[in-house]
């Protein structure tokens, strides 16, 4: 709060002095009253009005100055009311009162939304248990009655369950601590359980893999397998040829492991590569593929900074892409 500010605020409280002194002025020099004296009177006045204004000001200043720094030092900036310093200022205590009535409903209303929110993750949860039921046994039949038809309806199935998990991921990604568990995994391990999963898709696309992961990390193997489901599907997806090549590599870096999944699809373009991890954006090459939603890489994104891992792209348009997980490695793990 500057002073210029606070002499604004109290333009009505000076105009209103002036005026007085000058009907001050004008009476006694009407009934005779030496000048000299007059002049004393007004300048005291004055003075008193300047020493009033100046302690005020700082005064307010002071008490401001409290508020912002008690905001600068709290994350719940909503409970302002029940931190402000006390003040014997009536208008302070009534602005007081009246914001902490307002966060009150505030924090009501928020608790509510999340109370719906919660009980929301919890029918989807409970909804994708229920309809894996269902789609396992079509899974099941087709596999038991092979044909033709029986292979594009299994295809099709497990595009609805790459879809059903989509959204159980996406319904517990904001509370990923209640469902991780950080231990030491072997890469070539998760990356088998995801070639195997999706061996079929690869197979039908005529995708041509080169692995190489020997590297050890501490992270979760489910939520991991998961985010590297969504890149192999992308780099099939947007392939460049009839027989894709995909190169999944691990080496050691300073202060932790890389994974590179390397493909030679169609690529990224160079202004659009630093948006491909937003929520709904498909780009260019989204525009091209019916099937593409723009989620699979952003929920890859927000799993990946919930468990501490770097993950980016490079890409050359129309020669590769590469999608990178930098896996940190702590000094006490390096010593487990």
């Amino acid at each position: 709060m500057t002073f210029a500010a606070f002499l604004k605020d109290k333009v009505l409280f000076l105009l209103l002095q002036i005026i007085l002194m000058a009907l001050l002025f004008f009476f006694l020099s009407v009934t005779g009253y030496p000048k000299a004296n007059t002049v004393l009177i007004l300048v005291c006045w004055i003075l008193t009005v300047a020493i009033w204004l100046i302690l005020k000001y700082r005064d307010r200043r002071r008490y401001f100055g409290r508020m912002e720094m008690i905001l600068d030092e709290v994350d719940q900036r909503y409970l302002l009311g029940e931190l402000m310093p006390a003040s014997y200022h009536l208008e302070d205590q009534l602005y007081r009162d009246m914001i902490r009535k307002a966060n009150k409903s505030m924090i009501e209303r928020v608790r509510r939304s999340e109370d719906a929110g919660k009980e929301y993750r919890e029918y989807i949860e409970s909804w994708v248990h229920e309809i894996k039921t269902p789609i396992t046994a079509v899974d099941l039949m087709c596999a038991n009655h092979k044909d033709e038809l029986t292979d594009r309806i299994r295809k099709e199935n497990r595009r609805i369950e790459d879809f059903v998990d989509m959204a159980l991921y996406y319904a517990r990604s904001d509370e990923v601590y209640k469902d991780y568990m950080i231990r030491q995994v072997r890469i070539s391990d998760i990356v088998s359980e995801v070639l195997s999963r999706d061996k079929q898709y690869l197979i039908g696309n005529g995708v041509h893999l080169d692995v190489d992961c020997q590297d050890e990390v501490y992270t979760d193997r489910k939520w991991i397998g998961f985010i590297l489901h969504q890149i192999l599907q992308n780099a099939v997806k947007y392939r460049k040829g009839e027989h894709p090549y995909i190169k999944i590599f691990s080496e050691k870096k300073e202060g932790g492991v890389r994974l590179t999944v390397e493909d030679d699809g169609i690529g990224i373009r160079e202004e659009e590569l630093s948006r491909i991890f937003e929520k709904g954006f498909t780009g260019s090459n989204g525009r091209k593929i019916h099937a593409s939603t723009g989620m699979g890489l952003y929920l890859s994104q927000k799993l990946c900074r919930k468990l501490g891992i770097r993950l980016y792209a490079r890409s050359l348009p129309g020669e590769w892409t590469k999608l990178i997980l930098e896996f940190p490695v702590s000094t006490y793990l390096s010593k487990l």
